[in-house]
C-alpha cells in the first residue's frame, strides 16, 4: 500500500449504561480495527454515554472529562501500540461552569495531534445539547497526522456547507462527522426514509463540492438516555427514547457510497481510500478553482433582508 492509500475505519456501535464498560468497548473496537488493516478510525459521537441529552440534568456534567484525560489515556495507548490514527468524540470539561462537545484527534505516536470544539450547537426535542455545550472556539481545520490531513466536524455540524467548505479549504482531505442522530419513533414510519435519506444526500455533497472523502459514523440501539458513571445511575426521562439510525458510511470525493453500515447492528466499517483520486476528481471537477471569492460576501451576515 501506497502512501497515497490508506484504510479508514468507522466504529458503528452501540452505547450502554456504564461509562466505564462503553470505553472498554470501544477501545476493543479500535484494537480490532486496527488488526484489520485500518489506519484511521473513528468514533461516534459521546461513545462514553448513552445520549444523555435526551433532558436537561445538572448532575450529568460530572460525566465530562478534561482533554487530554482518561479516555484519550487510553485510546492513546492503543494508537501508538498500533500505530494508528484515532478519533475520539468526547464531553470535554474546560473548567468549572465550561463545557464542550470536542473530538480529539489521536496521532499514531499516542500524542493529541489536536482536537475540534462543535460549532453548531442544536435544541429541539431530545437534543437539548445546548444546555451542555459550550460552542466551539477554535474554528474549522484541519489536522496534519501521519496519515494525512483531516478534518472533523460534529453531527449538527453536518447541515452546514460552510463548515464543510471552510475545513476543505484548510486542507482537510477526508472529513470525519462523528453522530449520534436517531428517529423519534412516532416519526419513523412516516418521516423516517426521508430524514435518513436527507442526512446521508448531505454528506455526500460536501464530498462533492469540496472534492474531499467523507465518513459519517454513527451509533444504533434504541436508547432512554440512562447513563451510570462512577457507581451513580442516573435515569434518562420517561417516554418513547430515540432509535439510533445507524448507517454509518464513506463516501468518495465524488459523492459515492464506498461503504455503508445497517440501520441495526454493530460494525466495523473499514473501505480503501486512494488520495489520487482527490486529485484527479479536482482536475476533472474544478470547482475550488472557479469560486467566486470576490462574490461571496453576504455569507457572514444572518440574513440578507
Amino acid at each position: 500500500m501506497t502512501k497515497k492509500h490508506k484504510k479508514i475505519a468507522l466504529i458503528q456501535m452501540s452505547c450502554g449504561v456504564d461509562t466505564q464498560e462503553n470505553l472498554d468497548k470501544a477501545a476493543d473496537r479500535v484494537r480490532e480495527a486496527a488488526r484489520a488493516g485500518a489506519n484511521v478510525i473513528c468514533l461516534p459521537e459521546l461513545f462514553r454515554a448513552q445520549y444523555f441529552c435526551q433532558r436537561e440534568e445538572h448532575a450529568l456534567f460530572d460525566t465530562a472529562e478534561s482533554i487530554p484525560g482518561p479516555s484519550t489515556d487510553r485510546l492513546g495507548a492503543i494508537a501508538k501500540e498500533e500505530g494508528v490514527v484515532v478519533i475520539a468524540s468526547l464531553f470535554e470539561r474546560r473548567a468549572a461552569g465550561l463545557y464542550h462537545n470536542t473530538a480529539a484527534v489521536l496521532e499514531s505516536d499516542g500524542s493529541l495531534a489536536g482536537k475540534y470544539r462543535k460549532m453548531h450547537i442544536p435544541d429541539d426535542p431530545l437534543y437539548y445539547e445546548k444546555f451542555y455545550f459550550t460552542p466551539g472556539d477554535l474554528g474549522f481545520q484541519a489536522q496534519k497526522t501521519s496519515q494525512g490531513n483531516i478534518g472533523t466536524l460534529v453531527c449538527w455540524d453536518q447541515w452546514y456547507p460552510e463548515a464543510a467548505r471552510v475545513t476543505a479549504l484548510k486542507g482537510a482531505e477526508t472529513l470525519f462527522y462523528p453522530t449520534a442522530i436517531g428517529w423519534h419513533p412516532s416519526e419513523k414510519a412516516e418521516f423516517g426514509e426521508a430524514q435518513y435519506s436527507a442526512w446521508q444526500t448531505m454528506q455526500r455533497a460536501h464530498a462533492i463540492s469540496n472534492g474531499v472523502f467523507v465518513g459519517a459514523v454513527n451509533r444504533v440501539g434504541h436508547e432512554y438516555g440512562d447513563v451510570q458513571h462512577d457507581g451513580i445511575l442516573m435515569k434518562g426521562p420517561e417516554g418513547a427514547g430515540l432509535e439510533f439510525w445507524g448507517g454509518s458510511f464513506i463516501a468518495d470525493p465524488f459523492g459515492r457510497v464506498i461503504a455503508q453500515a445497517s440501520h441495526d447492528k454493530e460494525e466495523i466499517l473499514i473501505a480503501e481510500i486512494d488520495l489520487k483520486l482527490l486529485e484527479d476528481t479536482r482536475r476533472n471537477w474544478p470547482f475550488l478553482r472557479d469560486r467566486r471569492i470576490d462574490a461571496y460576501q453576504g455569507i457572514t451576515s444572518r440574513y440578507l433582508d
